[in-house]
């Protein structure tokens, strides 16, 4: 995403004194997303989007658009950008934020545009012994990250972002934390993972400790916890498990800490040890988790547990994978087979 712009919207011709004189209208929506506990990509996206909403007019206040200019900008978005339907909906759902949330304007021409239109599309399924020659292509780091993600079924900021406190080796189980939704689940942890995920753990206290020598060691903490618990951000229990490779600085605090490992390494890993393995279809990190599900489907474990494991609200979201009901030795059988074996039947005759 582009940097954001802070400069003042000014308003004009005939606008309220309470607008003209309000804070910086994108610190504005920050401040608002933040009030509302959305995720911090949540307002990424959202400030990016109303930015380009605003540079798209002139950079007119949009208190001073409507519908025609919303719907001009998506159908631009659309014909022009070419962007997927997905995309065109986030962007609508930042306008709708924007005038809903912090404008605190309430317009009728707001109910009346049209999302577009998702298509549904099957998820990208590996075979088994594809994702073991996948797996065999990555070790270390990634290919531990990779493993959690397949044995798991995590998504990949679920499973770079946790700390050690969430891993319970003696229940084989893994506490996911601020998962999709802001919510926390239980999944599984395979005990052939349990030795190197022990090694981890102690490749991560040996870096805390050398970070706390050198008079750092402090972790990110969520919500106001670092002030509720002032010392808690050294404990080693907050500390993640993937650490980063290197100190930096937080942005909205100024503290300089160690955050978790760049999403980007695991990304290009996956799409590489692909490749490599010779997967004509393209696997990306999530591909892993998709595996996770359709496979205990395939192994006849309940489509509820399954649900539960991946953290999904709805089971109709879990139904997707159930289309591999319909594959394999017990599934559905094309009449094509009867017609050939009776076709070979008469020949022999």
């Amino acid at each position: 995403m582009q940097r954001y712009v802070n400069d003042r919207l000014s308003a004009s011709d005939g606008v309220t004194e309470q607008l003209a004189d309000s804070p910086r209208l994108l610190d504005r929506v920050r401040a608002r997303v933040r009030r509302l506990g959305m995720a911090r990509r949540t307002e990424e996206a959202y400030v990016g989007w109303i930015r380009r909403f605003i540079l798209a007019n002139n950079k007119r206040p949009p208190w001073h658009m409507g519908a025609p200019e919303v719907e001009a900008f998506l159908s631009r978005l659309a014909t022009k950008d070419k962007v997927a339907a997905s995309t065109q909906n986030q962007a609508l759902s930042a306008l709708l934020f924007l005038y809903r949330e912090v404008l605190n304007i309430q317009l009728p021409w707001m109910e009346h545009i049209r999302r577009a239109k998702v298509p549904e599309r099957l998820p990208v399924v590996l075979s088994r012994v594809e994702v073991a020659s996948l797996l065999g292509e990555l070790s270390g780091d990634v290919g531990l990250q990779a493993r959690l993600l397949y044995g798991c079924g995590m998504r990949l900021m679920e499973c770079l972002r946790l700390r050690i406190q969430d891993l319970r080796f003696e229940r084989h189980e893994i506490v996911v934390r601020r998962g999709k939704g802001n919510k926390d689940r239980i999944t599984l942890l395979p005990p052939e993972l349990v030795p190197s995920l022990r090694e981890q753990v102690e490749e991560a206290r040996r870096i805390h400790k050398a970070d706390c020598r050198a008079g750092f060691g402090r972790a990110w903490l969520p919500h106001a916890l670092a002030r509720k618990y002032p010392n808690a951000d050294r404990d080693f229990a907050w500390q993640y498990v993937f650490p980063a490779g290197q100190r930096s600085t937080d942005p909205a605090s100024g503290v300089t800490m160690r955050h978790h490992a760049d999403e980007r390494a695991l990304q290009r890993a996956v799409r590489k040890a692909a490749a490599n393995a010779g997967i004509d279809r393209p696997v990306s990190c999530h591909t892993l988790r998709h595996c996770f599900a359709t496979h205990l489907l395939e192994d006849g474990y309940d489509i509820r547990t399954v649900q539960e494991l991946l953290g999904h609200s709805d089971v109709a979201t879990t139904q997707i994978y159930t289309h591999v009901l319909n594959r394999g030795p017990r599934g559905v059988r094309s009449p094509l087979a009867v017609v050939e074996r009776n076709d070979g039947e008469r020949k022999r005759r």
